[in-house]
């Protein structure tokens, strides 16, 4: 269960904004708290979209002056790709390669509980096996 361990330790904040928030109000959520993406949140808590880092570029092409001032709802992602908290590292990496995401949203009885990004799924992989090979010299070193 790599998503629920992942939650444990980098913990379940998820930083929000709703539909009619400006882009300008986005970039600076993005940057004042050094994130990738931010969930898009209707008045109810429902999940509604996402926008990313890649989503502000694309939308600055060809009118980077005028993006500022676009809503949340005019650049998000509309079909957000989530996970489960028993959702394994596997699944987490098929899922982000076969559709050029960075983020997932984890959803739990259909409440959002955290989010992974690849820069989490990296770490807990490069711990795993820093783990593996510890426990390999271990075994190695009690064997001879």
């Amino acid at each position: 269960m790599a998503v629920a361990h992942i939650l444990r330790q980098k913990g379940s904040v998820v930083h929000a904004v709703a539909p009619g928030d400006t882009v300008q109000t986005i970039v600076d959520k993005l940057s004042q708290h050094r994130i990738g993406a931010v969930l898009v949140m209707d008045r109810d808590g429902n999940l509604a979209g996402i926008v990313s880092e890649r989503d502000v570029v694309r939308a600055m092409s060809g009118n980077a002056g005028g993006v500022a001032q676009k809503t949340a709802a005019d650049i998000m992602t509309a079909r957000v790709r989530t996970c489960a908290p028993g959702d394994t590292e596997g699944d987490l990496m098929t899922l982000m390669t076969e559709h050029r995401i960075r983020h997932l949203p984890v959803l739990s009885n259909g409440k959002i509980i955290g989010m992974i990004s690849i820069g989490d799924v990296v770490k807990h992989r490069i711990e795993s096996m820093e783990l593996e090979a510890e426990q390999m010299k271990t075994y190695i070193a009690s064997a001879g």
